[in-house]
């Protein structure tokens, strides 16, 4: 769904410019995702070498995100940013950057902030943690986009003066990072996981096997990783992340408030798996390493009590080491599986998802089996929209991936197209059955973290906005004014970004 630009020009992609000049936007109208409300006011703030971070609170989350802001801030200004924590009735000393929760503002919701700027003193509140630490990432956007760099810089570091009053539309806002196809190592990850942070994604989806590698160490099946996660696609060496790997990765996500779902795909998307154990296969016999970028559809042999102990053994194992509520099972594409075999998968495997503690999540595949109330299909076959809908029809979450309308896998599209998608393209799937939205990046092209960053950037930050956003109000206009402004920031944040044609970039 995400393009690259050397994808752009093999498919004669024609990016539609904007006719009209940009006009100077101020820092406060040019935030992404857009706010609810946005207040502007006469007066200015400027962080300077005696401004401090006051906490109004003394929860260790509180003081966490203000020594997160003054890492953020110190490398660029120079400055020496002290943390202390005041009482919640103390006076914030002038020129101060005051960090509060306010647990009297319940309406804000678990993830929304408020933001005040005076011309002495800045305060960021939230009603939990979470709203505390996207407040930050608003802050930041709103001082100039050379605050991003990692040394330092001249300033001035104004912000403009006004009132800001947020919270998300959808409380699921996801990217997808196929590992798969392509492996990418932890600090990659951790890299994105930065970058989701700063548009106020909370989700990462993990795309953790398929026909082409298997990338988390199950210790009750070691072959996995040692001969299923030995390659990729154009045969390079591949890779895995042991438990510990996965470990880092879950927590350096927590720490940034968003929650990392692995996928296992099963049953379908199972090369790796029949290569590392020929038993899991009907033929017993293990096939080659698939280094080729099309699916094979190889598929578990569900009917063999050894597939059954698989499955458990690797639940069982993911479960143990992922703290978040979800495990996704893929389930989409079940070509080569006997239609009566997968629909006592779909039964059978909520029952061991449930046994140990979690909730499933899978592709729209699975809602042509029963599904208990608790499963959340995740949609993004159009041809396949009925399936979703009849789940949504009888209680079924579902979470909405970006193809747009009309559009077909990989969905080869416009920034324009991408960011006037909307989660609700399916007309008879009422909003409140909508868990959120994600963009799930497919990496069978996408072979090293600049290729990433062009498949990704910046057409994340549209989805960003879809699922922060309400939809009435905006126009790709406004946005596409917004984005344009967006550009020095990414490149600050070394974001090897796709300059589309369509966006009149600001280049300081």
């Amino acid at each position: 769904m995400l393009l690259t630009a050397a994808l752009a020009m093999t498919f004669g992609l024609a990016a539609r410019p904007i006719s009209a000049a940009i006009p100077v936007r101020s820092p406060l109208t040019s935030v992404i995702p857009l706010p609810v409300t946005v207040t502007a006011g006469t007066d200015t703030f400027t962080l300077s070498a005696t401004s401090g971070l006051y906490v109004l609170s003394d929860t260790p989350e509180a003081l966490a995100i203000a020594n997160y802001l003054a890492g953020k801030l110190r490398p660029s200004t120079g400055y020496p940013l002290p943390v202390s924590t005041v009482a919640a009735g103390d006076t914030v000393p002038g020129g101060g950057l005051s960090l509060a929760l306010d647990n009297s503002n319940s309406a804000l919701g678990a993830e929304g902030y408020t933001l005040s700027i005076t011309a002495d003193r800045v305060r960021l509140s939230g009603y939990q943690p979470a709203g505390l630490f996207h407040a930050v990432q608003t802050l930041r956007q709103l001082l100039p986009a050379s605050i991003e760099q990692a040394n330092v810089q001249p300033g001035p570091w104004s912000i403009p003066g006004g009132d800001i009053r947020d919270y998300p539309r959808f409380g699921w806002r996801g990217f997808m990072i196929d590992v798969a196809r392509h492996f990418f190592p932890v600090s990659e990850i951790e890299r994105q996981l930065d970058l989701m942070a700063y548009y106020k994604l909370n989700v990462l989806h993990l795309h953790l096997t398929d026909d082409q590698g298997w990338r988390l160490a199950i210790s009750s099946w070691p072959a996995l990783t040692s001969i299923g996660g030995s390659s990729q696609v154009g045969g390079g060496p591949g890779g895995f992340y042991s438990q510990a790997d996965y470990g880092e990765i879950v927590q350096y996500a927590a720490a940034r408030y968003i929650m990392v779902v692995p996928e296992i795909d099963l049953p379908g998307h199972a090369n790796a798996a029949l290569a590392s154990y020929p038993d899991l296969a009907c033929t017993d016999k293990a096939p080659a390493l698939d280094t080729d970028p099309a699916p094979t559809f190889a598929s578990l042999c569900l009917r063999k009590p050894i597939t059954a102990t698989f499955i458990d053994d690797v639940i069982r194992e993911v479960a143990a080491i992922t703290p978040g509520p979800y495990i996704h099972i893929g389930g989409d594409e079940p070509n080569t599986t006997p239609s009566a075999d997968y629909m006592s998968f779909i039964s059978s495997v909520q029952t061991v998802v449930a046994r140990y503690h979690k909730q499933l999540i899978g592709w729209q595949d699975i809602a042509s089996g029963s599904l208990n109330p608790d499963v959340t299909i995740q949609h993004w076959n159009w041809q396949q929209r009925g399936l979703t809908a009849n789940a949504a029809s009888q209680g079924i979450a579902v979470i909405m991936s970006p193809v747009p309308l009309g559009e077909r896998f990989p969905g080869y599209i416009s920034l324009e197209t991408g960011y006037e998608w909307d989660a609700t393209q399916i007309p008879i799937i009422p909003e409140q059955q909508i868990r959120g939205v994600e963009a799930p990046l497919w990496t069978e092209v996408v072979d090293s973290p600049a290729v990433l960053d062009q498949m990704a950037y910046p057409w994340l930050l549209g989805y960003a906005e879809n699922g922060w956003s309400v939809h009435n109000g905006r126009t790709w206009i406004d946005y596409a004014a917004r984005l344009a402004t967006h550009g020095p920031r990414l490149a600050a944040l070394g974001v090897n970004f796709f300059a589309s044609a369509e966006i009149a970039w600001v280049h300081s």
